[in-house]
């Protein structure tokens, strides 16, 4: 499946030979850690307020639904408009949403409903920035032979900051509070800003404005369900957002109700799936050819990724989790960072935005419904048979893109 140079450095970290990939890579890379802090703070703010898995899984809902709605429009603009400053405009936006957060935490003045309007906010910015983030990939690393190398290795800084940004969370709400995550988070976004005004795009890269957007919509969606490889990845991922990603949703649950522990418990179980994340990232970044291999590579971490989640549901051991979440965090990696860089490899230049709209949807889009689905069923049947209950249902979607999938080679 894996093909190494012996140059094993050098065959993983490639794409940094563009002055515009490691730019990006460094300040989102900075700006990540934050954001993490923030995912872990909110959950834990908002359970510790309400003691509810229904009102967690409906701030969670609240804070991804958007990206389901506003997707589809954010695709076309995304082939349509300039990505660069695309970007810009939504991690200005996410910089004020943290620190809006951290005021008023930290002034004590935070309450539910202000939670539900800063999740909506957040989720339609993220609408926008996911797939125009996705594509921006293309235009800073401009020889496709590289593309998986810097998708890859933009999911292990992703994953890297998945494994800090827990476990600083963790020890700051434990000393200073939720507020301090936050201001943190809030004041990293300075990082990619700057790096975002340092690079350089040629004018000839740059997306042309075209067409109805209507008709660009339609246009889209018909090639994506056309495309049999296209459409089969994205059923797979929507199915996996839908009943396994929400774990992590529930880890505050499981955390506080399952393990009878606290908050550097959840930042060390958090930061342990992350660990497990960049270490799959690093393999896949390290992988010579992305041309052949990812579709089997799909359905295996698929597959895992489900027997994990089963998995963790048998015990209520601390030490059983923290051995369990790396291996959940890496397999469900490789599914995601496979199925980006197998769109990424297939789709045409004049689609690749919309397609990655409907990644996103499928990634984040579904996961709100998941959410809210998870926190219903959390709360009448109990935290380990709701994980119980999603991996058996991921582990089914493995199987369903195996057999339909016309060959494990490509």
């Amino acid at each position: 499946m894996f093909s190494y140079n012996k140059n094993y450095f050098f065959q993983t970290t490639r794409a940094f030979k563009y002055k515009n990939f490691k730019l990006f890579f460094l300040g989102n890379g900075i700006s990540l850690i934050g954001t993490w802090m923030t995912r872990i703070a909110i959950s834990w703010l908002v359970y510790k307020i309400t003691s509810s898995p229904v009102l967690l899984g409906t701030i969670m809902f609240a804070a991804q639904i958007p990206t389901f709605i506003f997707n589809a429009l954010a695709g076309v603009w995304v082939d349509r408009i300039n990505r660069q400053k695309m970007l810009f405009l939504t991690q200005s936006f996410s910089m004020i949403h943290a620190l809006i957060l951290a005021f008023l935490t930290l002034f004590n003045l935070i309450t539910l409903w202000q939670l539900f309007a800063l999740a909506i906010f957040q989720g339609i910015v993220n609408a926008f920035d996911i797939p125009a983030r996705q594509a921006f990939v293309t235009e800073i690393v401009t020889e496709k032979k590289d593309i998986g190398n810097a998708i890859a290795l933009n999911s292990s800084i992703f994953n890297a900051a998945r494994f800090i940004g827990p476990s600083l969370a963790g020890i700051i709400i434990g000393f200073w509070g939720e507020g301090v995550c936050f201001l943190v988070d809030g004041l990293s976004y300075i990082a990619v800003l700057i790096s975002l005004i340092a690079i350089k795009i040629p004018k000839e890269n740059k997306p042309k404005k075209s067409g109805k957007i209507w008709e660009e919509f339609k246009s889209g969606l018909s090639y994506a369900v056309k495309m049999h490889p296209i459409r089969n990845i994205l059923i797979l991922l929507a199915l996996t957002s839908l009943v396994g990603i929400p774990y992590a949703v529930l880890m505050p649950v499981y955390v506080k109700d399952v393990l009878n522990k606290n908050a550097d418990s959840l930042g060390f179980l958090m930061g342990a799936s992350g660990l497990g994340s960049v270490a799959a990232s690093l393999l896949l970044a390290a992988k010579k050819e992305y041309s052949t291999g990812l579709t089997r590579l799909i359905f295996f971490s698929a597959l895992l990724f489900g027997i994990s989640l089963s998995a963790i549901s048998f015990f209520n051991s601390f030490l059983y989790a923290l051995l369990i979440m790396p291996i959940a965090g890496g397999a469900l990696i490789f599914q995601l960072a496979a199925s980006n860089t197998n769109l990424q490899i297939i789709v045409s230049e004049s689609h690749r935005g919309r397609v990655m709209s409907f990644y996103s949807m499928a990634f984040m889009g579904m996961a709100p419904l998941g959410s809210l689905i998870a926190g219903i069923m959390a709360e009448k049947i109990g935290v380990p048979n709701t994980f119980l209950i999603g991996g058996i249902l991921t582990c089914l979607g493995a199987f369903w893109f195996f057999f339909l999938s016309d060959s494990m080679e490509t």
